[in-house]
C-alpha cells in the first residue's frame, strides 16, 4: 500500500453523502421589512432540492439548522458598510445571509436566486469543513460551480483575466478578492476555471474529498494532495499551461486584427506569384520571339 493510501480512502468514506432525504435539505427562513415581504416568500418557496446538487458537490449529507437569510434595504447598517457592487455576502459559520434586494446582482450571479444559490453554497461549504479555515479562491470557486452553469459569460471573463494578467498563484488570487470591483471580477472567473479543471482533471468528488480532509483537520495543501495525488503547485502549474494557450493564444488567432493580418499576408503572397508568373510568361514570349526570328532567317 502507498503512503497516504489509507488516509485517501478514509476521506473517500468521509466525502460520501450518500442520499439526501428531504428534511437534510437546506430550509430557508427569510426576514425582510414589509416593503419586500412579497419577495421574501418567494424566496422562502423556493424548492430545497435546488441546493441538493450543491450538497453532493461538496459532500454534506445533511443541511443542518435552518439557513437565516435577511433582505436588506440601502438604508440599513449593513449596506451602508458595504462596497456599492456587492450585492450579498454570508456568514457561514453563523448559517447567516445578508441580500441588498435593491442592488443589480453582478458577476457571477445574474439574478437574485442565483445570488441566493451562490450564498448558501457557502454557508453549506463551512457547514461541511465544519467551519475549519477555507482558502478564499477554492470558497468562492466552488460555490461558482455549485450555484450555475458556465457560460459564455464566464469563459468571456476568463479570457481577459488569462490575457490582461501573468500567471497567479492562488495566494495571489485570494488577495484578489480584497481589491476594487475589477479584480474581483477577475479573481471570481479564475476561482471558478480552477475548480471545474479540478473536477475535470480528476473526477466528480474530488471537491468533496478536499473538504474531508479539511473537516478533519488538515492543512489545504494536504487535504489537496490526499484528495488528488498531487500538489497544488503541479495543478497550479498544469492549469496555467492549458490556460494559458487557449485563452491567451486561440482568442488572438481568432481575433479580428490577426484575422485581416492572415488575409493581408495571403494578398501579398498571391501578388507575389502573380507577378512571378506574369515574368514567366513575359520570359517565354521573348524566347518564342528569337525562336521566330532565328526560323524567319536574317532580313533581305
Amino acid at each position: 500500500m502507498r503512503p497516504g493510501l489509507g488516509l485517501s480512502v478514509l476521506l473517500a468514506l468521509f466525502a460520501w453523502p450518500g442520499e439526501v432525504g428531504a428534511e437534510d435539505l437546506p430550509r430557508l427562513v427569510v426576514a425582510a421589512p414589509e416593503t419586500h415581504r412579497a419577495l421574501a416568500s418567494q424566496l422562502e418557496a423556493l424548492q430545497p432540492r435546488r441546493f441538493e446538487a450543491a450538497m453532493g458537490l461538496i459532500g454534506l449529507a445533511r443541511a443542518g439548522t435552518p439557513i437565516h437569510v435577511a433582505l436588506v434595504t440601502e438604508q440599513a447598517p449593513e449596506a451602508l458598510a458595504a462596497p456599492a457592487w456587492v450585492a450579498g455576502y454570508a456568514y457561514g459559520a453563523l448559517g447567516h445571509i445578508v441580500l441588498f434586494v435593491e442592488r443589480t446582482p453582478a458577476y457571477p450571479d445574474g439574478s437574485l436566486e442565483a445570488l441566493l444559490d451562490h450564498e448558501v453554497a457557502h454557508v453549506l461549504i463551512a457547514r461541511a469543513a465544519a467551519q475549519r479555515p477555507v482558502p478564499r479562491w477554492f470558497n468562492e470557486g466552488v460555490a461558482m460551480v455549485a450555484g450555475h452553469a458556465w457560460g459564455l459569460a464566464d469563459t468571456s471573463r476568463l479570457t481577459l483575466a488569462v490575457i490582461t494578467r501573468s500567471e497567479t498563484s492562488v495566494a495571489e488570487l485570494g488577495e484578489m478578492f480584497a481589491g476594487p470591483s475589477a479584480e474581483v471580477t477577475r479573481a471570481y472567473a479564475l476561482a471558478g476555471a480552477m475548480v471545474r479543471d479540478m473536477l475535470r482533471r480528476y473526477d466528480r468528488d474530488v471537491v468533496a474529498r478536499v473538504i474531508s480532509g479539511l473537516r478533519l483537520g488538515l492543512p489545504f495543501e494536504e487535504a489537496f494532495r490526499h484528495a488528488t495525488g498531487s500538489s497544488l503547485t503541479t495543478f497550479e502549474t498544469a492549469f496555467w499551461r492549458r490556460h494559458t494557450f487557449w485563452y491567451r493564444w486561440v482568442p488572438l488567432l481568432g481575433s479580428s486584427v490577426t484575422l485581416w493580418f492572415g488575409i493581408t499576408m495571403l494578398a501579398l503572397v498571391a501578388f507575389r506569384r502573380r507577378r512571378q508568373r506574369d515574368a514567366e510568361i513575359r520570359a517565354r514570349w521573348e524566347l518564342d520571339e528569337q525562336l521566330e526570328r532565328q526560323r524567319a532567317g536574317p532580313p533581305n
